[in-house]
C-alpha cells in the first residue's frame, strides 16, 4: 500500500490548467527514513487524457520567433537560480534535495547552475546540432525555389527522469528551445528539482501546457511514453531495455549507464589529481564519473595511489557543508556494499575491503569510495558503475586495443599515439573521447552528451514552392 505522509508539503502535479492532486499519493522520504514531502501519483486515464489533447497541436512556443524563446530561457534560468518557486526558496531546495538523494550540498549547488547555464544556452545548443545549409521551422521558402528545412518530429516530447543525479534535467531543456512540449514524470527520490524547474519556465512565460509535471507509478509511466511523439528514458539497463526493446510504437531515446572509463598509456603521476576529480566528483553518482581506468604502466602502482588519494573523503551526512560522498538509507547502503563484495570476487580490494557503508547514526549511511584491481583489461568488473566512487583499474597493453572501451559514454584518454586515438574516435559504441586535461564529467553547454537532443528531436525535409 501506498505510504501517506501528514503535516508534509503537498507535491501536486501540474497539468496544462492547474495543479492536480490525486488520491493517490506517496511520502518522499529522506535518507534517515524521514517524511519531507506527499508526492501525488497522476493516474493513468488521467495522463492519457490530457498527453493525447496535447499531442494533436503544436506547443504554444511552437508559434514564437528564436528570439522570443531565448528570452524566456534566460528568464526561466534566473527563477530556478533564485526565485522561491512552489513555496520552496533556494537553499530549501537545495537542502530537500540533498537530503532526499544523498548527495552532498554542494553537488546539489552545482547542479542548479548546470541546469540553468543549460536553459541559457539551449537555444544556441539547438543550433549547434542543425545542419548546414537547413532553414529554421518557420523560415520562409520563396514560390518557386526549393530549401531543406529543420522540422519537429512530433509536438510532445515525454521524459522519464532518474534520480541520481539533479543535472539529468539540463538534458531536456533543448526540447523547449525548439518548440516541443514537454511532459516531466520526475523520480520519487527527487521530484524537487523537476517540480522547480517546469515551475520556473511558466513563470518565465511558457504556457502551462506545454511543460508539464506529472509524478506516477511504474504503470502509468508506459501511458506517458505510449501517448508522446517521442520520449526520453533515463535509467538502468533494466529500464532502457524495457523502452526500446519493441514494446513501444514510441520513438525511444536511452539515456542508460554511462560505463565511463580511462586510458593511460604512459607515466600515470600527472593525471592522478584528475583522475581522483573524475571518479569522485559530482559525488560519484553521474554517469559521467569514471568507473574503470586502465593503465599499461604499473597498474597496481596506480590503484594504490588513487586509493590513497580517495581515503580522505570524509563520510558526512549530505546537507553538510564539507560533504563530498554520497549517503543512502542504511539498509540500502549494506545492500550495495554486499553487492559490491560479490561482484569484487577474484579483484583486489585495494581500497573498501573492510566495507563501504559508514553508519552515520541517524538511519543514514554515506557510502565510502572503493578501489579494486582486476588482472585483465577484459575482466567482467570494467563494465559494472556503480552509484559511489567505485573504480576498477587493470593492467592494459596495446595486444587489447580499443575493445576494453567499448560501450562508454565518454573514454578518457593519455596517449601520444594518434593511431590509438583515432581508433577510439572511430569505435561507434564509444560516444565522446576526452584528453585528460579535464575530468570525464566535464560537459560545458554546446558540447554533446550522448549526441545533441536536437538530433533525435528533429529532421531535415525537402520543400519544393510552386511559382
Amino acid at each position: 500500500m501506498t505510504a501517506i505522509c501528514t503535516r508534509t508539503r503537498p507535491i501536486d502535479a501540474l497539468g496544462p490548467e492547474k495543479p492536480y492532486r490525486a488520491t493517490k499519493r506517496q511520502a518522499v522520504l529522506d535518507v534517515t527514513g524521514q517524511a519531507v514531502a506527499e508526492l501525488t501519483l497522476a493516474p493513468a486515464l488521467y495522463v492519457a487524457r490530457v498527453l493525447d489533447r496535447l499531442r494533436s497541436r503544436p506547443a504554444v512556443s511552437a508559434s514564437w520567433t528564436t528570439t522570443e524563446r531565448y528570452e524566456k530561457l534566460l528568464a526561466a534560468a534566473k527563477n530556478f537560480e533564485s526565485a522561491s518557486l512552489g513555496g520552496f526558496d533556494p537553499d530549501e531546495h537545495h537542502r530537500l534535495v540533498a537530503r532526499t538523494t544523498g548527495l552532498p550540498l554542494s553537488v546539489v549547488r552545482a547542479a542548479t547552475e548546470t541546469i540553468a547555464d543549460a536553459a541559457r544556452n539551449a537555444v544556441g545548443t539547438a543550433e549547434r546540432a542543425r545542419p548546414r545549409g537547413v532553414l529554421l521551422p518557420g523560415q520562409h521558402v520563396a514560390p518557386g525555389s526549393a530549401a531543406a528545412v529543420w522540422r519537429r518530429r512530433g509536438h510532445l516530447l515525454s521524459v522519464l527522469a532518474s534520480g541520481n543525479h539533479p543535472a539529468v534535467h539540463s538534458l531536456w531543456v533543448e526540447a523547449v528551445a525548439l518548440g516541443y512540449r514537454v511532459a516531466i514524470r520526475p523520480s520519487r527520490r527527487d521530484p524537487f528539482t523537476a517540480y522547480r524547474l517546469v515551475l520556473a519556465l511558466r513563470e518565465a512565460g511558457f504556457a502551462d501546457e506545454d511543460v508539464l509535471f506529472l509524478p506516477c507509478d511504474h504503470g502509468t509511466a508506459d501511458e506517458l511514453v505510449h501517448s508522446a511523439d517521442l520520449a526520453m528514458v533515463f535509467g538502468g539497463d533494466d529500464v532502457v531495455g524495457r523502452y526500446t526493446g519493441g514494446w513501444s510504437r514510441t520513438p525511444v531515446l536511452p539515456q542508460g549507464p554511462g560505463r565511463v572509463k580511462v586510458l593511460i598509456t604512459g607515466p600515470w603521476e600527472q593525471f592522478l589529481d584528475v583522475l581522483v576529480e573524475s571518479v569522485s566528483g559530482l559525488g560519484g553518482v553521474s554517469c559521467l564519473n569514471t568507473t574503470a581506468v586502465l593503465v599499461e604502466q604499473d597498474a597496481a602502482g596506480f590503484s594504490k595511489a588513487l586509493a590513497e588519494r580517495l581515503a580522505a573523503l570524509r563520510p558526512l551526512p549530505p546537507e553538510s557543508e564539507e560533504a563530498g560522498l554520497p549517503c543512502r538509507p542504511l539498509a540500502e547502503a549494506h545492500a550495495v556494499e554486499e553487492f559490491v563484495r560479490q561482484q569484487a570476487a577474484g579483484a583486489v580490494a585495494v581500497l573498501g575491503k573492510e566495507g563501504i557503508a559508514h553508519d552515520l547514526g541517524d538511519g543514514s549511511a554515506a557510502l565510502r569510495p572503493a578501489v579494486h584491481l582486476v588482472d585483465d583489461a577484459t575482466a567482467e568488473q570494467i563494465g559494472l558503475e556503480m552509484p559511489f566512487p567505485c573504480v576498477w583499474v587493470a593492467p592494459w597493453s596495446k595486444e587489447h586495443g580499443v575493445a576494453p572501451l567499448r560501450n562508454s559514454l565518454v573514454v578518457g584518454v593519455a596517449s601520444e599515439d594518434e593511431a590509438l586515438v583515432n581508433a577510439l574516435l572511430d569505435e561507434s559504441s564509444i560516444r565522446n573521447v576526452y584528453g585528460l586535461d579535464r575530468p570525464t564529467w566535464w560537459l560545458p553547454p554546446g558540447i554533446p552528451h550522448d549526441g545533441f537532443l536536437a538530433e533525435f528531436l528533429m529532421r531535415s525535409t525537402g520543400l519544393a514552392r510552386r511559382a
